[in-house]
């Protein structure tokens, strides 16, 4: 027996070699000549290399009567275990050749907003339900039948007592697959007063050190089914957005006048830009006759205008700022308190504390801007004159 069985062994290896050489050999040639990156991504998720192995599997089942002739007791047991190895084999390249399938399926255009990954994950979920349930009855030597209907009698006691366990398993296993949160990720939970870094994240629980040093402990199922903010997408971009207003009272909204314009050329941001757009408008209100002994007629320019149009290039040409990415001084709708001017840009410096202070800098600047175009900021005011 025992010499067999080295025979046998050195059989399998050398098979094991000669058929991976030649599947490997092969598809690597096929993939070589053909045009579809199918093949390519078979070999990359070594489903040849899996697919081998079935060749020495087959010639063991096969040969273990010989070896085993006068021992039927240990033909018995290492037959079994060719049996679960013959499971496992299977889901191995089954799970191979899904693998490749996702790859490949995200490579289509049409298919690129779809959640492959999903689909992909709830197939292997049930492909290792059955390869579990396969051994188990292999193990046991009971039904597959009984086996899965006392699985469905006993699930409600398991449920009700393993119900946090359970759900954070699978959170873990669907944060962890989709890369939900990291350790080192800064998030915000509002629900459970989180707003920091992630310093755990275990089965069943997730913990956060929030900005004041003190830690908050999130079920780890709450990333799954709550709403939460992740800054990572922030962190690794170009720069932190700056996006916050300046109410100006609508009232003091005008047109300028020439003598007007003359003073805002002195400001060196602004003068190219304001000689230009008086020639542009001369130019137009000349050739269309029109009578400026009223101002709103033809073409004017107002004093929030040349405001914005400072703010604008004020930024453009502040040193902090990410010039690679969106830069926008805009008014949004008119409300009670005034006209909103927003400033919405990014700063290079993602850090908290240097990005408070560069938009503590680009405001400071800004207010202080808006009394030399004879503009005013809304202001709330509690006192009632007598």
């Amino acid at each position: 027996m025992l010499a067999l069985l080295v025979i046998l062994l050195v059989i399998v290896f050398l098979s094991d070699f000669i058929a991976r050489r030649i599947l490997l050999q092969t598809f690597a040639t096929f993939a070589s000549k053909s045009k579809t990156k199918f093949d390519d991504l078979l070999v990359n998720h070594k489903v040849p290399r899996h697919v081998a192995h079935v060749v020495p599997l087959i010639i063991t089942l096969k040969c273990l009567p010989i070896v085993f002739a006068d021992f039927p007791p240990f033909e018995s047991a290492v037959e079994l275990l060719l049996q679960l190895y013959c499971v496992v084999l299977v889901i191995w390249i089954i799970r191979s050749v899904f693998n490749t399938l996702a790859s490949f399926f995200k490579t289509l255009p049409r298919l690129k907003d779809k959640p492959i990954d999903s689909y992909i994950q709830v197939m292997m979920l049930f492909l290792w339900v059955v390869g579990i349930a396969l051994i188990f009855v292999m193990l046991t030597g009971i039904e597959l039948k009984t086996f899965f209907t006392t699985l469905g009698a006993a699930s409600a006691v398991l449920l009700l007592i393993f119900k946090d366990t359970i759900l954070g398993f699978v959170a873990s296993i669907q944060v962890a697959i989709n890369d939900t949160v990291r350790i080192g990720d800064w998030i915000s939970m509002e629900k459970f007063g989180a707003d920091g870094t992630v310093i755990e994240i275990n089965l069943n629980t997730l913990q956060v050190q929030n900005f004041d040093m003190t830690i908050t402990n999130i079920p780890t199922y709450a990333l799954i089914s709550e709403s939460f903010k992740n800054w990572r997408g922030m962190s690794n971009s170009g720069g932190r957005r700056i996006k916050r207003s300046i109410i100006i009272k609508a009232k003091s909204v005008h047109y300028l006048t020439d003598d007007k314009v003359e003073d805002l050329k002195k400001i060196q941001i602004l003068s190219d830009y304001l000689t230009q757009r008086q020639d542009d408008i001369v130019t137009y209100n000349t050739n269309n006759n029109v009578d400026k002994s009223v101002l709103i007629n033809g073409r004017n320019m107002t004093n929030l205008g040349v405001f914005r149009k400072y703010i604008q290039s004020y930024i453009e040409q502040h040193s902090a700022i990410n010039k690679d990415m969106t830069i926008m001084t805009r008014q949004l709708a008119p409300t009670p308190q005034g006209l909103p001017l927003e400033i919405y840009a990014f700063s290079s410096d993602k850090r908290w504390q240097n990005y408070e202070y560069i938009m503590s800098d680009i405001f400071d600047h800004s207010i202080s801007a808006v009394p030399y175009f004879d503009l005013e900021i809304y202001e709330l005011s509690n006192y009632v004159p007598e």
